[in-house]
């Protein structure tokens, strides 16, 4: 194996605000593996709502000087490196891990338990509270790097992490069973579009809230038929009408979502793009018996299974654009365009 370099490039996000944060560097320090570590060279990182959300501090339910603007509410120590999605590959390990797997392709489960030799009493986010894949080499607990037998490339594996591991667990806490019908809203976005698929793996009914435009690429995913987002849920499919609903949304519309599921019906959410704060009658949720689902902190088994999607080929990447690493702030500008259906990737090493 070729020797390390001793610096690399990346990204720092150098503070909260505007894209005029994100410093491509090349002096950056390559990060050195603990004990229980193994260090990846990146070959891919995709672009996801949370670098946006961390950048701007909309997580803080103060103002970016209230020090919980972090998916785990707690400050952010600038300068730092995001990126949630990482694929790539392991050159080097600490000491307590085989030096068989230097040399194994691997994708990052977003969701990390061990951190530098230490074990967290509370989960913290790659990208977020440590360092995370927009730079050339990242390095993370081997726990956390799953080997990913795959033909598909660096690019298209990046798309999956943080999009389909939320979704994964979205369905796996609400309890998507086969025979179900789910309702999804923000469905063509990344962790919605996942769902799609997801959900059709399990052998239930996706509905697809989405604008007309991106109507046909979701029933290509699997979606049993589509909404348009302007529309009433309530007049277009009634009331107590659905199992589950995956919501990515939020916003004045909220109510309906209670609305059109049945007693006994299943709500998660892992997201609010058009709005935090929702209108919530107590009485539609205790006399329709319905459990509410909040959806962060990764179930124990949801990774092993999206890996076991990718090389099943139950689902399939969607790659809508890629950049150069260096072109990180016209990634975020496309990607806050909100036109794409699936996800934006920065290419590394590849």
């Amino acid at each position: 194996m070729n020797e390390l370099p001793k610096t690399m490039k990346g990204v720092w996000l150098t503070g909260h605000g505007e894209l005029d944060k994100l410093d491509v560097r090349s002096d950056i320090p390559v990060p050195k593996p603990t004990a229980n570590d193994v260090l990846i060279r990146v070959g891919a990182a995709a672009v996801n709502n949370t670098d946006i959300n961390t950048r701007t501090a909309w997580y803080s339910k103060g103002d970016v000087t209230s020090k919980d603007a972090s998916w785990a509410g707690k400050a952010i120590e600038f300068p730092c490196i995001q990126g949630i999605d990482v694929c790539g590959h392991i050159v080097a390990v600490g000491e307590n891990v085989s030096k068989n797997r230097i040399g194994e392709r691997v994708l990052v489960e977003p969701c990390l338990r061990e951190v530098k030799g230490k074990a967290l009493s509370k989960p913290c986010f790659l990208g977020s509270e440590c360092d995370g894949g927009f730079a050339e080499f990242v390095a993370v607990a081997s726990r956390h790097a799953y080997q990913v037998k795959s033909t598909l490339s660096d690019v298209e594996l990046a798309s999956f992490p943080c999009s389909y591991s939320t979704a994964e667990n979205m369905l796996t806490k609400s309890k998507v069973l086969s025979g179900d019908l789910v309702l999804v809203t923000g469905a063509s976005g990344g962790v919605g579009s996942a769902a799609v698929q997801l959900i059709k793996a399990r052998g239930a009914d996706v509905i697809a809230v989405t604008s007309d435009s991106k109507s046909q690429d979701l029933i290509t995913l699997g979606a049993t038929k589509t909404l348009n987002r302007d529309q009433s849920v309530v007049e277009a499919l009634g009331s107590n009408s659905v199992d589950v609903v995956i919501d990515l949304v939020g916003g004045k519309s909220w109510p309906a979502l209670l609305e059109i599921l049945r007693p006994g019906g299943r709500y998660a959410v892992s997201g609010a793009i058009a709005g935090a704060f929702v209108e919530l009658d107590l009485r539609t949720l205790y006399l329709k018996d319905l459990s509410f689902f909040g959806c962060t902190v990764l179930e124990s088994n949801v990774f092993t299974n999206l890996i076991d999607h990718i090389e099943r080929g139950n689902i399939k990447p969607i790659v809508a654009h890629t950049f150069p690493l260096e072109d990180i702030v016209k990634a975020q500008e496309l990607f806050l365009l909100k036109k794409h259906i699936g996800k934006i990737v920065l290419t590394i090493n590849t």
